[in-house]
């Protein structure tokens, strides 16, 4: 499996989780074709078995880290 985040294939808030339907961060491109969205959580539960399906994955998770939540005053970061 190989882990890349490319520009061209950014995520945006548009693109929706397969599971939940929350904001997806993750991109699995299948070997069979076709593709998957994750978010976080969902891509952490199912992360075992998306390796063996894989054959790329664009992994953004990283934008969640260090981000003050929406809304969130000063006290509460």
């Amino acid at each position: 499996m190989t882990t890349a985040v490319a520009p061209s294939s950014a995520l945006t808030a548009a693109d929706r989780c397969d599971r939940c339907g929350a904001q997806a961060y993750l991109r699995v491109e299948l070997r069979t074709g076709g593709e998957l969205l994750f978010c976080a959580h969902h891509a952490r539960e199912h992360g075992d078995k998306l390796k063996e399906l894989a054959v790329n994955v664009v992994d953004e998770t990283h934008r969640l880290t260090g981000t003050p939540a929406a809304g969130a005053t000063d006290a509460e970061i």
